[in-house]
Order: C-alpha cells, then sequence, then structure tokens
C-alpha cells in the first residue's frame, strides 16, 4: 500500500489520479485540496475517505465542514492548509496537480519533510528550479515529472546513467492553430482555443497549448529537472501526440516513449516509479496510425514559445514575469476581456518593463508575481 497526498484534486490531473486509484487498490489517500470546486470534493471525500481536505477560502472550508460534518476528515483553508496537506504524516507521495506559483510553498514544505514528488505543477520548477532542485538534493527527494513529455524523457533516461545526453527532443501536438499564421489567429474565440485535438486538459493549460506558451514553460522545466544546457532542448511538433518525447545520445542513437495521449501513464508511472503497472485503456496500433510526421514550431506565429526562450537564457526572474503574465492574460482571455493574440502581447510588454532580479529568493518570486498582477491590472 502506499499513501498519497493529491494537491489540486478536482482539476484534470488530480481526477485522473484518483482514476488510478480507482483502477489499482493499493493507493492510499490521506489529504485532498481543491480550489473553489467544493461539490466534487465533498464526492471524492465520501469516496476516499482523506483524513485532511483543504480549500482556497475559508467561507468553502465553513461550508465544506458542514457538507461533511458526518465524516471524520479535518478542513482547513488558505495556504497554510495546501501547506498542512503537502506534509501529512501518513503520506509518502504528494502529487502537485494544482495551477500556478501556488504551488511553491507546499512543494518546498514537502521536499522538506521527505516527501516524495509527483510533479505537475510546472510552475514550481519554471520560477524556482534554482531554488527547488537544489534543495530536492540537499533532502534527498526524488522529483517525479508527471508531465507527458518529461516522464517521456525520465523513461528515455533509464538505464543509461554515465551516458552523456546530447539533446533533448521535446514534442508538441502544436495545438489547434497548427499551420495557420498569425493573421489567421485575430478573431479566434476562446471556444475555439479550448478544443485542444489531442488532449483532454484543464481551461488554462488548453489555452497555453493554443498559444504554445506551455511548450515554453515544458523547455524551461525540462532544463532543471535534467540538468541540461537551454541548447540541448530542441522542440519538435509532432501532429499525433504519439511520441511524447526524445532523448538523443552522444552517439547519435536516440530513444523516445510512444504511447497513446492519456495522462493517466505518466501519473501512475510517477506513483509506482520504478515499477510499471497494468493500465486500462486503448493501446498504440501502429497499423491504424499508419505514420507519423514531424515539423519545425513557427516562432513568428507562436509567439510565446520564443519568448520562453529568452525569459529562461536570461534566467533570474524573468521566467517568473513571463509565468505570471501568462496567468493573468489567459485569465483575461478566458473572460473575454482580451483577444487571443493579445496574450503574447501582454507578456512582451511584462518582461520589457517589469523590474528583473538575477538571483531571486522565495519571496521576491512571489513579490515579482504580485507586481506583474498589478503592472497588468493598470494598464489592461
Amino acid at each position: 500500500m502506499k499513501n498519497i497526498a493529491i494537491l489540486g484534486s478536482t482539476g484534470s490531473i488530480g481526477t485522473q489520479t484518483l482514476d488510478i486509484v480507482r483502477e489499482q487498490g493499493d493507493l492510499r489517500v490521506w489529504a485532498l485540496t481543491a480550489g473553489k470546486n467544493i461539490e466534487l470534493l465533498e464526492k471524492q471525500i465520501r469516496e476516499f475517505r482523506p483524513k485532511f481536505a483543504a480549500v482556497w477560502e475559508e467561507d468553502d472550508a465553513k461550508r465544506l465542514r458542514l457538507m461533511v460534518s458526518d465524516l471524520p476528515v479535518q478542513i482547513a483553508s488558505g495556504m497554510e492548509g495546501l501547506i498542512e496537506a503537502a506534509v501529512i504524516p501518513e503520506s509518502e507521495i504528494l502529487v502537485t496537480a494544482v495551477v500556478g506559483m501556488i504551488g511553491l510553498r507546499p512543494t518546498i514544505a514537502a521536499i522538506r519533510a521527505k516527501k516524495s514528488i509527483a510533479l505537475a505543477n510546472k510552475e514550481t520548477l519554471v520560477t524556482a528550479g534554482h531554488l527547488i532542485m537544489p534543495l530536492a538534493d540537499e533532502y534527498q527527494v526524488p522529483i517525479l515529472p508527471v508531465d507527458s513529455e518529461h516522464s517521456a524523457i525520465f523513461q528515455a533516461l533509464n538505464g543509461e546513467k554515465g551516458n552523456r545526453i546530447h539533446k533533448i527532443l521535446l514534442t508538441a501536438s502544436g495545438g489547434p492553430f497548427r499551420g495557420r499564421k498569425k493573421e489567421e489567429l485575430k478573431q479566434i474565440r476562446v471556444e475555439d482555443a479550448l478544443k485542444h485535438p489531442n488532449w483532454s486538459m484543464g481551461r488554462k493549460i488548453t489555452i497555453d497549448s493554443a498559444t504554445m506558451i506551455n511548450k515554453g514553460l515544458e523547455v524551461m522545466e525540462a532544463k532543471w529537472l535534467f540538468g541540461t544546457d537551454l541548447d540541448q532542448i530542441q522542440v519538435v511538433i509532432q501532429p499525433q501526440s504519439v511520441i511524447h518525447s526524445m532523448v538523443e545520445y552522444e552517439d547519435g542513437s536516440i530513444i523516445a516513449q510512444l504511447g497513446t495521449p492519456d495522462m493517466r501513464l505518466p501519473i501512475q508511472y510517477a506513483l509506482y516509479y520504478p515499477k510499471r503497472r497494468p493500465l486500462s485503456g486503448e493501446r498504440l496500433d501502429f497499423y491504424s496510425l499508419g505514420s507519423i510526421t514531424f515539423e519545425q514550431p513557427d516562432l513568428d506565429t507562436f509567439e510565446g514559445l520564443r519568448l520562453a526562450y529568452q525569459a529562461a537564457q536570461r534566467g533570474g526572474n524573468m521566467p517568473t514575469i513571463l509565468n505570471a503574465a501568462n496567468e493573468r492574460a489567459v485569465a483575461k482571455f478566458l473572460d473575454h476581456k482580451i483577444t487571443f493574440l493579445e496574450i503574447t502581447q501582454i507578456i512582451n510588454e511584462c518582461m520589457l518593463h517589469c523590474k528583473y532580479l538575477e538571483q531571486p529568493n522565495l519571496d521576491e518570486i512571489l513579490d515579482t508575481e504580485r507586481s506583474v498582477y498589478e503592472w497588468i491590472e493598470s494598464r489592461w
């Protein structure tokens, strides 16, 4: 029996993690957290019987306490609640499935409590990789990637210890607007951007895939996870989403991880690493697939990817500026307050005008996020 806690249990990754709990039968859930979806959280509490649960707002926590008053579960709220869930003594693995920089403090607390980290919250490494990875080394805590691409790289590295990486080939589907030019994206509606061709994901990450900013964030995440230079990470468009990523070694050999686009596979791999377990669902059928194709990313049309490379090369708090600007811009787009192309326009403006710090500590990273939000609200 493995004991886990999940931050963000009502989101896409969180609910699929609980699908695995149902299917495998030997995972025990000790803590769950959610943002505002307390109705679904109540159902999860009743089904999985965690010892602890948390939501963000105290008013929601009060409602939830009444809803589950017949159960022996402690309900908390705010950052304190997230951190308490992250370090609950009974758990061995923390699944960080929250979206945004809200996952930073709980992840740091969990590392210090020597919990294994099943990492789906890419913002943790994008904004604070220079803090997180040394801390994980200090406490000898494994960071197990849950993103399909980083899991694929992780799997391609297995058994290759001591062999030098020449290049990481980070694959991308290209999103719903692959092949279009910038002029064609001026009238894109929210509902158009939410129609990803291959993956079922949350709203924010689906928009990030449509702008390809998500792939830029994944480049930064890969840099920290695998200790490579930026110029060793190459983005390759692979529209079928069958090859999830590849590693090229110094002898020219390339090892790829393939499978159907099913997020349960990398989640389960992280939870049971180094063992593989049976998993229900479709299997890859090469006869039906017919072909796998590759393209070069269009950095002029999908400017977000280019901006992410620039932020990563600058380092310091620039990735935080990019990430915070993107979070606020995507929220505005989903609320129909800005156009699709204004997402990257806002990111670019913030990168040009927000204060740069070369070696930010945790408080400065969080202050950067707040200052970016304030800058955007004052102008947009």
